[in-house]
């Protein structure tokens, strides 16, 4: 493969301490991280992005375990993914599309001999070598629906779509007819022969769409069983369940069990024991509750008995890894606003908290004697770390970011506690402006946290980037409201079904606690957020009773009923509504439509901008075009920012930066 140099920019000379859009978009991004068998090199990804082309270059850089210099093994024209270590640690294999389709490819350890390995019509999305390396499984789309074509072959210029059942689209594309698939085939000397689908003819996706990926598929030790996570089911039953399971696939008879049934919630992410006796998963207990407690099971293999090792722990647990001696468990748990890493031990059933501090681990995985972790800050972005099992203390591994970093004067970063208004301790992070200057007065923003259970945590966001909005000389407030992970289940669950309740007085609490420092000026004081944090923000134009002068609502519920049979998931508007809105001996359901942001219109009368993807099939278009609609005819100040090509999120460059600009001068127009 014919290699191009200066895919990797050089660290940009800043002409200023404080952070710009551009600055923000010139950060390259790690990826996942693997050690190698030997335990002496860490394979993993970064990828930068170049404005003026609007695009990505993704590459594969190793790095010694203890220390020392990283090296880029790739740096060429294409995005090369889901790099791993071969086995045998001789080979790196990982996924490039040099050839006109995603392939697997295999290189030496030092980037040299590239070689494509596979050659599968439509090229494949994943793989993994089995453990003894004399298969591997991959990742392919399967076309098992018809289109219109199929149904109507003498129109071959028809444009249309013939739909019997809803979860037609999902996230931000329509359904394509295809389903993820996972094949498994026979590995040799770097070639692979066969393939079989083990889903053949089946209707459901492995992994689940739109997010899974190979972490919800696992190779037992042996070699013989492959566990997969899926949701065997289709259209409505599809909307309104999230009951997926764990399979295990037999490679020598073929034959397919579900580990998990009568488990009703999400179960997925298999992690085999290294002894291949013992199988741990992330497991919600309840249909239909996408934010229930993700609960860390373990079975074993022989007898099928199981145990919730989280019974008594009031916490969430994520990204499961074995001990390398099977005694142990790592895992990643949210507690008051950071992310920590965690051990379970099997023995005893004990859980131990290893580290403590202003920061969010995003994985960890051991490394001989240390742990292999990622974590970034509100101050950082992601970094390679490794850490102490013992003292939880970290060492940095890599410096992707360091030139620029090294360039920047950060905001400060506090943490608060404040009374709610029914007596409970609320975790806020507090943000202020580089070179901060306490006899001053600053416009102060109210940061307001989509999800509604995603967690106010430490981390670091390309949009929603504290610092970035400290640097434009703001103090954002940050609550952990109710409704958030971290604190308790019970604090947690508390928003469904009480979306303008109990978790609003929150969000007020937080900033009327605010304005009474010297230096928040009360009479500048603006509220953002997007998704869940869009209506709040839309909730709170219609009852801040003049506290605001200025908000922003991205990608933001406007009209719940109109939602309700929009969005795709159902059961997320099922549970946190409580059900429809036609159900009218459903008390939950109606209070939580009585709580629509367009039954308040009347009351806006505070300028608003508003942000909207078109490609958003979570929250549609129509409630962003519709919020700022009200918004004019009720001759209310406004602006709308509309992206035809971007979803729920905002993922190209300049559309990134125009974001950012568009978000500044709006709050510069009226808080400065």
């Amino acid at each position: 493969m014919k290699k191009t140099e200066n895919y990797v920019p050089e660290t940009p000379q800043l002409e200023s301490d404080i952070m710009t859009p551009e600055v923000l978009w010139s950060f390259g991004r790690l990826g996942s991280a693997q050690l190698s068998p030997d335990g002496e090199t860490v394979l993993y990804t970064v990828t930068y992005y170049n404005i003026e082309e609007n695009k990505s270059y993704r590459d594969i850089y190793t790095i010694p375990a203890s220390g020392g210099e990283a090296k880029n093994i790739t740096n060429t024209p294409v995005n090369e993914a889901n790099a791993i270590w071969r086995p045998d640690g001789k080979k790196i294999g990982y996924l490039s599309a040099v050839s006109g389709s995603a392939q697997l490819w295999e290189m030496n350890p030092d980037g040299s001999g590239a070689k494509q390995i596979s050659d599968i019509e439509g090229g494949i999305s994943g793989f993994q070598y089995s453990p003894d390396q004399s298969k591997i499984y991959y990742l392919k789309s399967v076309k098992l629906d018809d289109d219109i074509h199929d149904l109507f072959p003498d129109l071959p210029k028809a444009n249309a779509r013939l739909e019997n059942d809803i979860m037609y689209r999902h996230w931000d594309t329509w359904h394509d007819y295809t389903y993820n698939h996972i094949f498994v085939a026979d590995y040799s000397k770097g070639k692979i022969t066969g393939g079989v689908d083990i889903l053949e003819g089946e209707r459901f996706d492995s992994p689940m769409k739109p997010f899974g990926g190979t972490e919800q598929i696992a190779w037992s030790p042996d070699g013989k069983t492959l566990a997969y996570t899926c949701k065997k089911k289709v259209g409505k039953a599809y909307a309104v369940s999230t009951n997926s399971d764990i399979y295990l696939y037999n490679i020598e008879t073929g034959k397919t069990i579900n580990f998990t049934s009568g488990m009703m919630g999400y179960d997925q992410n298999p992690v085999f024991s290294p002894d291949g006796k013992f199988i741990a998963w992330e497991s919600m207990e309840r249909d239909g509750y996408e934010a229930d407690k993700n609960r860390l099971f373990v079975a074993e293999l022989e007898t099928g008995e199981k145990k919730d090792y989280t019974e008594n722990f009031d916490q969430n647990a994520a990204g499961l890894n074995w001990s390398a001696d099977g005694k142990s468990i790592y895992f990643i748990s949210d507690i008051h606003a950071t992310d920590e890493i965690y051990r379970l031990d099997l023995a005893d059933g004990s859980i131990a908290r290893l580290t403590d501090g202003v920061h969010n681990y995003l994985s960890v995985s051991p490394a001989g004697d240390k742990l292999l972790a990622q974590k970034v800050s509100m101050s950082q972005p992601a970094e390679l770390y490794m850490v102490d099992p013992i003292t939880g203390e970290d060492e940095v591994l890599t410096s992707i970011n360091k030139g620029i970093l090294d360039q920047l004067t950060m905001g400060k970063v506090e943490k608060r506690w404040m009374k709610t208004t029914d007596d409970k301790d609320m975790a806020v992070w507090v943000i202020y402006p580089p070179h901060f200057d306490p006899s001053k007065k600053y416009p102060t923003l109210l940061y307001n946290q989509g999800g509604p259970q995603g967690t106010v945590s430490q981390f670091w966001s390309y949009r929603w980037n504290f610092q970035m909005m400290a640097a434009n000389d703001y103090i954002i407030v940050a609550p952990n409201r109710r409704g958030l992970p971290g604190f308790g289940q019970e604090w947690n669950e508390q928003i469904s079904k009480d979306y303008g309740g109990q978790n609003i007085k929150d969000l007020l609490t937080a900033i009327d606690e605010m304005v009474k420092e010297p230096f928040v000026d009360e009479s500048k004081l603006g509220a953002v957020g997007a998704s869940y944090g869009g209506f709040s923000v839309m909730y709170l134009a219609g009852h801040h009773e003049k506290r605001f002068k200025a908000f922003i609502a991205h990608d933001g519920i406007f009209n719940f009923e109109h939602m309700y049979t929009t969005t795709e998931e159902m059961w997320f508007v099922n549970w946190d509504y409580g059900g429809a809105y036609w159900d009218e001996t459903n008390a939950a359901a109606q209070r939580s439509y009585s709580f629509s942001p367009h039954k308040f219109v009347q009351n806006w009368d505070t300028p608003i901008l508003i942000v909207q993807g078109e490609k958003d099939y979570r929250v549609p278009a129509e409630q962003g075009l519709a919020a700022f609609n009200a918004a004019v005819l009720r001759d209310v100040p406004a602006q709308l920012l509309y992206l035809p090509e971007e979803n729920h999120w905002v993922l190209q460059p300049q559309n990134g930066i125009l974001w950012q600009r568009v978000f500044f001068n709006w709050l510069d127009k009226w808080l400065k």
